[in-house]
């Protein structure tokens, strides 16, 4: 039976992923879910969908892969159809932001002790989440695709998250502390980028200024070679 085809990012998340039982939330074509049953990443897979359109589409996914046993599609909105302690991960994909931290911050006991995250825009907004919540940033990737996806792996931890330590919080928060380890190529164009950008605007006094002094900081980080 032929597999079903990720996009890079969701590949990304993929190999990021391997429990007993995986929560997908906001699953759509619940290709994700199939992905990780057929490849023996998950035993068992719940796929979460509110919208009508995306959660048949989900439901038929699953059905033509012969997957019912495995994978169980549920109508909801974030982590309300989970139990607590159900799943021991979980995925939120494609979604901006602002939306997964909404998800995130609703989810209270039902939240896994790991999630893979990858917004639409910036990760900063997560990563202050996790910060706070009590979640380290174990793997981190910037895929290219219409934009620049990060990929994050967020496992809950005590204490300090190591992965920030030696860095510019600001810069680490922003562009993420084990990508500024790495240095690839992919974070050291979006920063350029962000520079050019940010110089047409900025000046002393505004955001847009502290934002290009964050950018600078980011950019000596990875060229430095920090590990």
């Amino acid at each position: 039976m032929t597999m079903p085809t990720l996009d890079a990012r969701l590949e990304a998340v993929l190999g990021l992923i391997c429990t007993d039982v995986h929560a997908d939330i906001g699953s759509d074509h619940a290709r994700l879910p199939v992905r990780l049953v057929r490849e023996g990443r998950v035993r068992r897979c719940i796929a979460v969908e509110l919208n009508p359109g995306p959660l048949e589409q989900a439901r038929r996914s699953v059905a033509r892969s012969r997957l019912e046993a495995q994978i169980e599609v549920r109508e909801g909105d974030g982590f309300g159809p989970i139990l607590p302690g159900e799943v021991g991960s979980a995925s939120l994909c494609g979604m901006g932001a602002h939306t997964i931290r909404r998800i995130l911050e609703r989810a209270g006991e039902r939240l896994p002790s790991v999630l893979i995250v990858q917004p639409n825009d910036s990760a900063l907004l997560l990563r202050l989440w996790a910060w706070a919540a009590g979640y380290h940033v174990c793997a981190e990737h910037l895929i290219v695709g219409y934009w620049p996806y990060p990929v994050l792996r967020l496992d809950r931890a005590s204490g300090p998250d190591p992965a920030y330590e030696g860095l510019s919080l600001d810069a680490a928060l922003k562009y993420g502390p084990l990508l500024l380890r790495a240095g690839g190529e992919a974070l050291v164009q979006q920063i350029r980028d962000d520079i050019v950008r940010l110089q047409k605007v900025a000046a002393p006094g505004r955001e847009s200024w502290q934002e290009l002094e964050t950018a600078k900081t980011a950019l000596a980080a990875t060229s430095s070679g920090i590990k």
